[in-house]
């Protein structure tokens, strides 16, 4: 008579050739479900990330005279499919302006992955804190504000990134 010990070990082995096969996962033995990004969810716009936010800032080759580079991507939320052709606005205190200032201000749009970059001058502190200024704001999707701090004034990037939900 062969005697099944239920322990620890023997659970892990049977549960990874429960998955392995896909019995639980589809019913049929061998067949498993394609992987889903299903979980991606919306960016929430940020506290003072509005501040100084000029709509409608022109898309621009370069803010000022440059140095500094932000980044980042833009997916929709759910399934996390890049967004391509999404414009996203950009501004900062910098060494060449303030916040609130036009020429401190540029709007850039993503490529066929979802990606953006723009070049702007230098960040610099404002009441302490280095931080860029970022915003969806077209309309097909909800309006995010964006405002990451950086680590030192002495960076010379910042990413930032959206997950988008339908306006």
């Amino acid at each position: 008579m062969t005697m099944v010990v239920l322990n620890r070990r023997n659970l892990l082995v049977a549960g990874g050739s429960v998955l392995t096969t896909g019995v639980l996962a589809t019913s049929m033995p061998g067949l498993l479900l394609p992987a889903r990004a299903e979980g991606v969810a919306p960016t929430e716009s940020m506290s003072g990330g509005a501040n100084n936010y000029r709509k409608g800032a022109a898309v621009v080759d370069r803010i000022g005279k440059g140095g500094f580079w932000m980044s980042g991507t833009v997916r929709r939320a759910g399934d996390g499919v890049p967004l391509a052709g999404q414009r996203i606005q950009i501004w900062a205190h910098t060494v060449e302006g303030q916040e609130h200032e036009p020429q401190s201000h540029g709007a850039t749009l993503t490529d066929k992955d979802g990606k953006f970059r723009l070049e702007m001058p230098q960040i610099i502190p404002i009441f302490g804190q280095p931080h860029g200024h970022l915003a969806y704001d077209s309309g097909e999707f909800k309006t995010v504000f964006l405002r990451p701090v950086m680590r030192s004034a002495k960076e010379t990037s910042l990413e930032a990134h959206f997950v988008l939900q339908p306006a």
